[in-house]
Order: structure tokens, then sequence, then C-alpha cells
């Protein structure tokens, strides 16, 4: 099953570390390594894997206990370009990015997606 979060005012920098602590896992297991994880970043990924957790529930029937991260997949978003004015009428650049989440959960059983 797939969930996808866009525009997420996180750098994809930060959440690519989040992502590759939770590739790989349970599903319930992710989320609980999530949850008591020190970073901000881990909140949009958590509501990511709920979402797509949800979603096999609801439209396959699938147990949330026999789910695991097959894929987390973190892309770039649209960057917001800024500028900090700094002495002698010069700037510095500040880049606010953005972030994609894509999560692709699948059976312990096999695809069934």
């Amino acid at each position: 099953m797939k969930a996808t979060q866009k525009y997420i005012r996180t750098s994809p920098r930060k959440l690519r570390l989040i992502a590759d602590s939770v590739r790989g896992l349970s599903a319930d297991r992710a989320l609980d390594y999530l949850r008591f994880m020190g970073k901000r970043a881990a909140l949009p990924v958590a509501k990511t894997i709920r979402q797509a957790t949800a979603a096999a529930k609801q439209e396959l029937g699938i147990d949330p206990d026999n789910l695991i991260v097959k894929i987390i997949d973190i892309g770039e978003g649209p960057t917001l370009k800024r500028f900090r004015a700094v002495s002698r009428g010069t700037a510095h650049n500040i880049m606010k990015r953005s972030s994609h989440i894509r999560v692709i959960l699948e059976s312990k059983n096999g695809p069934k997606s």
C-alpha cells in the first residue's frame, strides 16, 4: 500500500536520516522507533507510515501487524529562496527547503497491491 506526503517544510537531508533508520522494519516497530526518536523530522515520516497502514487496512483488509516498510523515498520539493541583508549592502542566501515523502508497505506474506 502506498502513501505520500508532499511539501513538508523540512530539508530532505534531515528526513533521509530518519528514513534510513526505519527502512525494512515492520510498520508497527517503525512507528515505535519513530515515537521515541528525538528528532522533529520523525513526525511527518511516522504520519506517512500511519497513513499507509490505515489505507492497507481499509482498502485491502490487511492486518497492520503483517506489514513491513518496503520502500521509503524522500524527494526534494520546491525551495523557497530568501535573503538576509548583511553589512556593506550585500546579502546572504537562505534556502528554505521542502520535501516529499513516499512510503510503500508490503505484506510479510507477499505483495498484494
